[in-house]
């Protein structure tokens, strides 16, 4: 989504598929200035002159990560991709640790979400590797 208008994504959809052999296979979206200031896509101050944002939502409609840069920093696709795929993996296994997969304590191991019981924290240091009972982590189930 962008304020730009209808025909200058048809141009830059074009120049992406004839110029880096890709194709586009989403919407987008030519948003008006008023949706685009409820997004924060417009740097307050600077008329309308536009902050890069991601949005990630997931297939149910719900926004799960927004990331903004401005115009000055580019966008990083590998942190988008990596993003996508850890809402996916923490849906299903637990949360993804900071930096991950190379995270500098446990790398490419998933973060087991937190006890609710005293007795399900005591039976931790035998289920997963612990740091202590709060902070248990698991392998990835590919």
């Amino acid at each position: 989504m962008s304020i730009d208008q209808v025909f200058s994504h048809i141009k830059w959809i074009q120049w992406i598929k004839s110029e880096l052999n890709i194709e586009i296979k989403f919407p987008i979206v030519a948003a008006n200035d008023s949706v685009a200031l409820k997004l924060g896509m417009l740097h307050p101050g600077k008329g309308t002159n536009t902050v890069r944002a991601v949005f990630i939502v997931d297939p149910k409609g719900k926004v799960r990560l927004i990331m903004y840069y401005p115009q000055e920093v580019g966008r990083n696709m590998d942190e988008v991709v990596r993003s996508v795929r850890a809402l996916k993996i923490s849906d299903k296994q637990g949360a993804v640790p900071a930096g991950w997969p190379n995270n500098e304590l446990i790398d490419d191991r998933i973060i087991v979400p937190p006890a609710t019981d005293e007795e399900t924290a005591q039976k931790r240091s035998g289920e997963y590797e612990c740091y202590d009972w709060w902070f248990c982590h698991k392998p990835l189930e590919e």
